[in-house]
C-alpha cells in the first residue's frame, strides 16, 4: 500500500485548521497528522512525530510563522507550505517566507465561497504533494515555488487558443524572445537565472504558478536584483531586450505580434492544466507566433503544464530546454516535456542564463 503523506497543521484559527483538515483529509493519499494553534504548540507535536509537510500560517499569537519557519529550517528542515491570506502586504511577508525557506505558498481555503474551495481542494492537496517531493538541499540559495488553482476537470490550451499549423509560425528574424515555464521552485531559481542576466538580454516572458497578488510582489522584489528590467506583465506590454515580463497570478499570458514587434496578452479564463497561468497557454502562443525565433525553458514544478505547450514549440522550430533533475526541487514538469521528446537538451540551472544570452546573439 503507498504510504500517505502525513500533514501537520499550523494556525491560529480553529475554523482555518478545521476546513483544511478536511480539505487534505480528502485525498485518500495524504493523512492528517494534527493540527497546532501556534508554533510552540507545533514544535511539541513534531518531537513527537515528525510530518511530511507542514502547513503554516504567517500571523500568529507567540511567534510569527516566519521566525517558525527560519528555526525550524535552521534544525530541523521539513517541507513547509505557507497559507496566506490574499493581501498586498502579505504577498511581501510571504516573499520573505520563500527566502527562509518555505517550498510553497498558498492561499487559505474562503469557507464563504462554494465554488473557491472547491478548487481548493485540489490545488492545496496539489501543493502538499508537490511539497513532499520537493529536495530541501537548494541549488544554489533556497528554493520556493507556487501552486495555482486546479479544478477537477483538466482542460488544455485548446480553450484559449487553437493548435499551430505548421509552418505558419513567423520566418526567422534577428529578434529572439525567450519564454519560461516554471511552478513549486521556481521562484528562487528564476532569481538565479535572471539576476546572472546582462541589460543586454532577448525579451523574456514567464509563467510562474503563483497566486494572484504575489506576482506583482515577485516581479518588483527580482526588479531590484537584476540588471533587467522586470515586471508583473500588463495586457499590451512590449517584449523588449533588457525586459522581463512575468504573467500576473489568476490570468493566462499570451505571445503575440505586430510585424516583426513582439508583446503579450493577458486575458481571462478556464483553468488549463490545472493552472492560470498555464504554462500550456504560453507555450502554444509562442508556437503560433514566435516559431523558430523562439527559445523554450521549462523548469522545476510538480504535474506536465507546459510539457505539450514545449513540444508545440519544437515543432515549430524553437529551441527548447529543460532544466535537469538534479537542480529541480521537483522534477515533474521537466520529466514530463523529456518524456514526450520535447527538450532539445536538458541543462543544469546554472546553465540556463548562458543558454538565455547565447540565443539573443
Amino acid at each position: 500500500m503507498k504510504k500517505k503523506i502525513r500533514v501537520l497543521i499550523v494556525d491560529d484559527s480553529a475554523l482555518v485548521r478545521q476546513t483544511l483538515a478536511e480539505v487534505l483529509a480528502s485525498d485518500p493519499d495524504i493523512e492528517v497528522l494534527g493540527t497546532a494553534s501556534d508554533p510552540f504548540a507545533a514544535a511539541r507535536r513534531i518531537q513527537e512525530e515528525v510530518p511530511d509537510v507542514i502547513t503554516l500560517d504567517v500571523e500568529m499569537p507567540r511567534m510569527d510563522g516566519i521566525t517558525f519557519l527560519r528555526k525550524l529550517m535552521a534544525q530541523r528542515p521539513i517541507p513547509v507550505v505557507m497559507c496566506s491570506s490574499l493581501t498586498e502586504d502579505g504577498s511581501q511577508t510571504l516573499m520573505q517566507a520563500l527566502e527562509a525557506g518555505a517550498v510553497d505558498v498558498i492561499l487559505k481555503p474562503r469557507v464563504d465561497a462554494a465554488q473557491f474551495l472547491q478548487e481548493a481542494r485540489v490545488r492545496v492537496c496539489d501543493a502538499v504533494k508537490a511539497a513532499a517531493q520537493a529536495r530541501l538541499r537548494r541549488l544554489p540559495g533556497r528554493a520556493g515555488g507556487f501552486v495555482s488553482s486546479a479544478p477537477a476537470q483538466k482542460l488544455n490550451a485548446d480553450v484559449m487558443l487553437p493548435p499551430p499549423i505548421a509552418g505558419h509560425a513567423m520566418a526567422r528574424t534577428t529578434e529572439t524572445v525567450v519564454c519560461i515555464g516554471a511552478s513549486t521552485g521556481g521562484t528562487e531559481s528564476l532569481r538565479v537565472i535572471l539576476e546572472a542576466l546582462p541589460v543586454s538580454s532577448p525579451g523574456i516572458v514567464i509563467v510562474q504558478h503563483m497566486p494572484e497578488k504575489f506576482t506583482e510582489a515577485f516581479a518588483r522584489r527580482l526588479d531590484t536584483l537584476c540588471e533587467v528590467e522586470v515586471k508583473e506583465a500588463s495586457d499590451g506590454d512590449a517584449v523588449l531586450r533588457g525586459r522581463v515580463l512575468i504573467a500576473p497570478g489568476n490570468y493566462h499570458m499570451l505571445l503575440q505580434r505586430s510585424g516583426a514587434r513582439y508583446h503579450v496578452a493577458v486575458k481571462a479564463g478556464p483553468l488549463v492544466s490545472r493552472h492560470r497561468p498555464s504554462v500550456d497557454v504560453l507555450f502554444r502562443s509562442a508556437a503560433h507566433t514566435a516559431g523558430g525565433n523562439a527559445l523554450g525553458i521549462i523548469m522545476t514544478g510538480m504535474g506536465d503544464d507546459g510539457a505539450h505547450g514545449l513540444l508545440e514549440m519544437r515543432q515549430a522550430g524553437a529551441s527548447t530546454v529543460a532544466q535537469d533533475e538534479a537542480t529541480s526541487v521537483v522534477f515533474g514538469m521537466p520529466k514530463e516535456a523529456i518524456a514526450l521528446g520535447a527538450a532539445d537538451r536538458v541543462l543544469p540551472l546554472d546553465r540556463l542564463a548562458g543558454e538565455i544570452v547565447r540565443a539573443g546573439r
